[in-house]
Formats: structure tokens, C-alpha cells, sequence
């Protein structure tokens, strides 16, 4: 029996949606300071919605000091002055809601900035009315952090206050000190930022980090990881089974969705899931309907994308009574560029059709990172340039998330490809050029073509965006699959591979495909060429 939503009956629109996401510093700069903005954002939206999608995800645009670009936010109500004001965010709401586009806000909930006012209390001393509203922990007996957890950034995750004489938790830099979402106070703080924007007409947020909401009060030490990754960074040397992923956090999750959701209607909740397990975890944080509408995790931004992990990941994810609602991604500001991984540096028109085409047609919902629809490949930053912290700890085994968060390309010939007059904060990468939007607006074999086709066709066919969906194979390098409800029955064949693949075929009909042709019973598909058909 199929939990899958019955075609017939009206259903919300967060599912199966497909959401685009901005990462505001890169997508338009239009004050001439080198820094996209929030104005940026509303002059393009007639441009997103001629993509198709059905919302927009914004990372955040807070007040902050940006030492993480925007994720240690000092501000939860207010926008920071490099991006506009509220009313800008405002007139984008009203413009976006006009096109028929939903708004997604970005909360960092597991963290603030050293300056947001809160933290500035509670590092004061230990009795202060803000005392426990961050995770404070007396020294060893030696003088040495209180435990063995690190920071995902590098280094221990403890930061001594003198002030205090403690030490305090940062899962990622010290600038970003975690709250104690186990203090009420604390979540109910956090409970009226979510209306603040709710009540402005957001229609949903995005939770990053989810996974780190909640840490072990004990404060036990993390065991060792029983088969550590090959990975430069001691992070992932350890099961992180008490400074993140506590059981705890399932109550929070539900609070929000009672207090917050449950009662702004038509509104919705991402959760973002990095830890271990990634997919069980995404089913957990989805179950029922008392929890995060839906979640996505970083599965798909490994090095290899096969056709086994998408089986196995969309499988998992559902989980076994398919009551889970998981969203998809293949690329966001914080991972290399899915084009790179799959077909090279210099990436590949073909590899980044068959991305477009199969991340909206995976059962759940589905992210499109801006500038995927244009083909770019990750840029090459030079040292100099790199400003991501992550990146100047760990160069050069790895080189960070600068390569994915560069200015987007809107006109091949005009200085900085049209993003700002002035010299960008990344610089555009030479290679993105050819792949403006304004040299795609006018190539019918433009990747911007090809999606902009593809989601008109599926949003003809209920089948792909409500769907069950059932596995046929996943061999090497070809993945196939259907989709179907009461209305109509479709299969879906990727070739995940650069070499021609021939597949056999009991149907006589395709209806839409990318670098693929079907004569009679056989289906030849090229060079990551993909292929939707009827269901025999």
C-alpha cells in the first residue's frame, strides 16, 4: 500500500516541489560594492520563474560579520546592511509571492555570531539571566577542555572565556558559539524569530544544521570512528553520537512543527541533515507528520554519483513504510559543483542536462543551486583569493567551498560578466563566460533551455512530482526507474556514464529525452544522455 499522495486530491505545495537556491553575496550586486544583495535578488526573479521552479530558497542575509558569510548571525530579525534592509526583503516577498513563488528564509539555529547581544551577556559570568542559554563547561582538571570534541572546521570545539573562566562549545568556528537548545528559554527565543518571519509572509525556512540542535548534557567523550574515512580533517575520526544527533532533538523538531507550522498554514520546514547516518537520519527527522516536512542531506556531494547510491539513497530515505518526505540536491554553496564530479573539472553540457533532468525526477522534492541551470563548473579560485575559512585551514588538501559560491555570469562581454561594476569578492572564473545567461537565453541547446522545457513537462505529469516510484536497475553507469500513480505510468533512464549505453525497451513512445534516440524497441542513449518514456 503506497503512502504516496493520490493525484486527484489537492496536495501542498512544498510537495514535490522543485525549489531554486541563492547564495545572495554572488548572485547580483547592485549598489556597485562587489557583494550581491537583496535588490539583486528582485530584479532576477522574473528570470527564476521562467526557469520553472516553484520557490526560492535564500541563504542567509541576517545581520552578521560575516566570518562565515552570513551563518554566524549577530541579528535574527534584521537584514545585514551589505545585503539591503527589511523593507528590500520585503518588496522581494511581495515580487516573488506576485510570480507565484514561494520564499524560503535560512535560520541558523544550532549557532549565533560572538556579537549577537545574547552571547554578549552570557559570557559576562556565570549568573547572568543569559548564563545558559549557550554550552558552557567548566576545564579538565589539567586546565584542558572538558572533552575530546573537535570543531567540523579544525581544531577543538571548546573556546576558553576568561570572563567566565569556562570554556564554551563551537561545533564550527569559535566566532560561531553554540546555543543550549536545551534551556526553554533559549527555544522559545528561537520559536518567535520563526514567527517574526512567518508573520511577514515567508512560506517556510530552511533549518541548517538541524542535526547539531541538541548536544549530551554529560558532556561524554565521542568514542573513536570504527572505520575512520580517508580524510585529512580529525573531525570525521570520530562517531559523533554525543555532540550532535541527540534523541533530544526529535522533541525540539516536534515543538517547531506545533508552534510554528502547525499553525501558519501553508508554510513548510526543511531540516538540513549532515551527519551520520545520513538517510536513516533524513527519515527520522520527516516521519509523520509531526516533524520537518521534509529534509535533504549531502549523500549526492561525494565524488561519486552512481547509479547505486541513488538507489540505495532514495530507498533509505522514504524509509520502509514511505511516510518520510525527502528533498534532493545535488550541489549547494557549500559543496563542489555536481558538473565537476560527475564529468571532470571542466565539466560537460550533457552531464549537466541529465543532472537538471534527474534531480526533479527523483520521488520527494528537489534543490537547484543557482548556476547549475547554466552548466558552470566549479571555479578555480587562487590562493590569494580564497576566503572561506574552511578553505584557508585545510589548503591545499582541500581547497573549500569558494569554487561553488562565485559571482553567477549574466552577460559574456560586460566587466565582472555583469555582476557588479566593481571587482567582485571571488573572481569570476574565465571558463563561466561562454555560459552566461545571456548567451543561454538564445542557445535552444542550452542547459537553461533544457530545463526550462523539462519542468513544463513536469508539471503536466503528476506521476513525477507525486508519484511512487519503483526501482528496475542500477547497473554501472545506468540507472532506471518509473514513476506512476492512478493516472499514468512513466520510466526514467539515466546514463550516468560518458560511453553509449543501448537499453531495450518494451515501449514505443518517448517524451522527453537528452542526448538520447529511440528506434523501435531500442533506446540508444549517449553521452550522459537521459530519457523519460511511457509505461508499457
Amino acid at each position: 500500500m503506497s503512502n504516496f499522495p493520490n493525484p486527484l486530491v489537492p496536495n501542498p505545495w512544498w510537495k514535490g516541489a522543485v525549489l531554486y537556491q541563492i547564495y545572495p553575496r554572488s548572485f547580483l550586486d547592485t549598489n556597485n560594492d562587489g557583494v550581491g544583495d537583496l535588490p539583486g535578488i528582485t530584479q532576477k526573479l522574473d528570470y527564476i520563474a521562467s526557469i520553472g521552479v516553484d520557490g526560492v530558497w535564500i541563504s542567509p542575509f541576517f545581520r552578521s560579520p560575516m566570518k562565515d558569510f552570513g551563518y554566524d548571525v549577530a541579528d535574527y530579525c534584521d537584514v545585514d546592511p551589505l545585503f539591503g534592509t527589511l523593507d528590500d526583503f520585503k518588496d522581494l516577498l511581495t515580487k516573488a509571492h506576485d510570480l507565484g513563488l514561494k520564499i524560503i528564509v535560512d535560520l541558523v539555529w544550532s549557532h549565533t555570531s560572538l556579537e549577537h547581544p545574547w552571547f554578549q551577556e552570557s559570557r559576562q559570568s556565570q549568573d547572568n539571566p543569559k548564563a545558559d542559554w549557550y554550552v558552557w563547561a567548566n576545564p579538565s582538571d589539567d586546565g584542558s577542555p572538558p572533552n575530546n570534541w573537535l570543531s567540523r572546521f579544525g581544531g577543538v570545539a571548546w573556546e576558553w572565556e576568561v570572563r567566565r573562566e569556562q570554556y564554551y562549545l563551537h561545533n564550527f568556528l569559535a566566532e560561531q558559539p553554540d546555543l543550549n537548545l536545551h534551556n526553554p528559554e533559549v527555544q522559545d527565543a528561537l520559536l518567535d524569530v520563526g514567527r517574526f518571519w512567518l508573520d511577514l509572509g515567508v512560506d517556510g525556512c530552511r533549518f541548517d544544521v538541524a542535526t547539531y540542535f541538541m548536544h549530551d548534557p554529560l558532556l561524554r567523550n565521542n568514542p573513536i570512528h570504527p572505520q575512520p574515512p580517508k580524510r585529512n580533517n580529525p573531525y570525521f575520526w570520530q562517531s559523533h553520537v554525543y555532540d550532535i544527533l541527540r534523541p533530544e532533538n526529535l522533541q525540539f523538531l516536534q515543538r517547531i512543527r506545533q508552534e510554528l507550522f502547525d499553525c501558519y498554514q501553508g508554510t513548510m520546514g526543511i531540516a538540513e541533515i549532515l551527519c551520520e547516518p545520513e538517510l536513516e537520519t533524513m527519515a527520522i527527522y520527516t516521519h509523520s507528520n509531526q516533524r520537518m516536512h521534509t529534509a535533504y542531506s549531502f549523500i549526492f556531494f561525494g565524488s561519486e554519483l552512481s547509479p547505486q547510491l541513488i538507489h540505495n539513497a532514495v530507498e533509505t530515505a522514504f524509509g520502509e513504510t514511505r511516510d518520510s518526505w525527502p528533498s534532493w540536491a545535488f550541489s549547494n554553496h557549500d559543496s563542489v559543483r555536481a558538473v565537476s564530479r560527475l564529468a571532470g573539472e571542466n565539466g560537460d553540457t550533457n552531464a549537466a542536462k541529465l543532472l537538471l533532468v534527474l534531480i526533479a525526477a527523483l520521488p520527494g522534492n528537489a534543490f537547484i543551486y543557482q548556476g547549475e541551470e547554466l552548466g558552470l563548473p566549479q571555479a578555480h579560485v587562487p590562493f590569494e583569493r580564497l576566503v572561506d575559512p574552511e578553505a584557508k585551514a585545510m589548503y591545499p588538501y582541500h581547497q573549500g567551498r569558494d569554487g561553488a559560491r562565485t559571482p553567477i555570469p549574466w552577460h559574456s562581454q560586460a566587466p565582472h560578466a555583469g555582476f557588479s561594476t566593481v571587482e567582485p569578492w571571488l573572481p569570476v572564473d574565465e571558463r563561466h563566460l561562454p555560459l552566461a545567461v545571456d548567451c543561454a537565453e538564445v542557445d535552444n541547446g542550452s542547459p537553461l533551455a533544457l530545463v526550462r522545457a523539462w519542468l513544463a513537462f513536469r508539471k503536466k505529469h503528476s506521476a513525477l512530482i507525486h508519484g511512487d516510484f519503483r526501482f528496475v536497475k542500477a547497473t554501472e553507469g545506468l540507472l532506471w526507474f518509473e514513476r506512476f500513480n492512478q493516472v499514468e505510468g512513466l520510466v526514467c533512464l539515466f546514463n550516468l556514464s560518458p560511453r553509449t549505453q543501448q537499453v531495450n525497451l518494451n515501449t514505443q513512445e518517448m517524451l522527453f529525452a537528452s542526448n538520447a534516440h529511440l528506434q523501435g524497441e531500442s533506446l540508444e542513449l549517449g553521452s550522459y544522455g537521459c530519457a523519460i518514456l511511457t509505461l508499457s
